[in-house]
This record gives structure tokens, C-alpha cells and sequence, in this order.
């Protein structure tokens, strides 16, 4: 694929991944039976409310993995969690905060027992058709701001997965798994990028 239309598409793909979840109309509610990683976590807090077993986690590894936070997290979180959790979510630190510790900083909503989880969803659930909730997204977030994010943030992804930074990565990470192969391939290019980054 074209390197211009490989950004484009990163872009688009990126960006509709997390509309879907911000102009859905109805109210959604999150049942996180385990650990969950990146857009797994960025689209769940753009839901009404998280239920979470005990055994969850939730991870942001984006600083890790040499790429830029995307589902509007850039801005959401530090208004849902606070700056400074933010920060320790999305930044250098990485912390994955347990279940617990993110109810604690208003991340999620309540902590169940695992074997309670669906239990308690479709509790919530039925209360919620029953009083005729609308749908809200969590710290008061407006929709059509989170929008805008999100698109600067599919923007500013696209160009992380065409950097150095994050092609390092992938070759030192794919060599550290004895995955050679692959590893040559983003060797190839990081070697051809020179060439190919005047073209997007």
C-alpha cells in the first residue's frame, strides 16, 4: 500500500473505531471481566459506566510502544481520572491500575465478585431502561469536543506508526521474541524511510 494511503487509512480506521462509541445514541454500559489493554480501555471509559470483576485491569501501554494516545484519552482522562493519574496512565510510568485502584480514582463505576459480574450488568442495565436513562459520557465530556479530539489524535497516531520511535520498537521487540523475520521487514523500512516519508 501506498505509504500516503496507508496514513490515510490509519487515520480513518482510528478515528471510526472511537465515533462509533462517542455519537452512539443509546446509553452503553461496560462489563470488564478481565485485563484490558489500550483501546479496549480508551473506548470503555467513553461509555456510560464500567462494571469491573475483581480481576480486572486496565492498561495504556502508549508511551511503551512508542505511539501517541488515541480514543480522546489525551483529554478525557486527565477530566476523568486527573492529571496527575493520567499522566501515570499514559506516560513514562505505564501504571495499570487494578480494578480497585480505578474505582478508587473514578475510572469505573463499581467492583464486583467475578462470578457477580453479568449479574450485576444486567441489574444496572434493566434500571437504567426502566428510569429512561440517556446516554452521558462520564467527567461530562461534550461529544462533539471529543469528537474534534479524536481526530487530531488519529492525525497524531498515524504519524507516531510512521516514526522512528515506534519502528525501533517494533524491530527491538520482534528481535527480543527471536521473530526474525518480521524483524527485518520493519528493518526494511526504517532503511526505505527516508524515501517513503516524503511522500505522505
Amino acid at each position: 500500500m501506498h505509504p500516503k494511503k496507508l496514513f490515510k487509512k490509519i487515520v480513518v480506521d482510528n478515528e471510526n473505531i472511537f465515533n462509533a462509541f462517542l455519537l452512539f445514541p443509546k446509553p452503553i454500559l461496560i462489563a470488564l471481566n478481565g485485563p484490558a489493554i489500550g483501546a479496549c480501555v480508551t473506548s470503555a471509559t467513553l461509555c456510560d459506566a464500567i462494571i469491573a470483576s475483581k480481576t480486572a485491569t486496565l492498561s495504556t501501554p502508549f508511551h511503551r510502544l512508542g505511539i501517541t494516545p488515541e480514543g480522546c484519552s489525551s483529554v478525557h482522562f486527565p477530566r476523568l481520572i486527573g492529571s496527575k493519574n493520567a499522566q501515570k496512565m499514559l506516560g513514562p510510568e505505564g501504571w495499570v491500575p487494578s480494578a480497585q485502584e480505578a474505582l478508587e480514582v473514578g475510572m469505573i463505576s463499581k467492583v464486583v465478585e467475578h462470578e457477580r459480574l453479568m449479574v450485576e450488568a444486567q441489574s444496572l442495565a434493566e434500571s437504567w431502561i426502566q428510569n429512561g436513562k440517556k446516554r452521558t459520557v462520564p467527567a461530562g465530556g461534550d461529544v462533539r469536543h471529543l469528537a474534534m479530539v479524536n481526530h487530531r489524535e488519529s492525525v497524531d497516531l498515524a504519524n507516531a506508526f510512521m516514526s522512528l520511535p515506534f519502528i525501533q520498537g517494533q524491530i527491538n521487540f520482534l528481535t527480543s521474541k527471536n521473530k526474525f523475520k518480521e524483524a527485518n521487514i520493519f528493518k526494511l523500512i526504517k532503511a526505505t524511510m527516508p524515501l517513503w516519508k516524503k511522500v505522505i
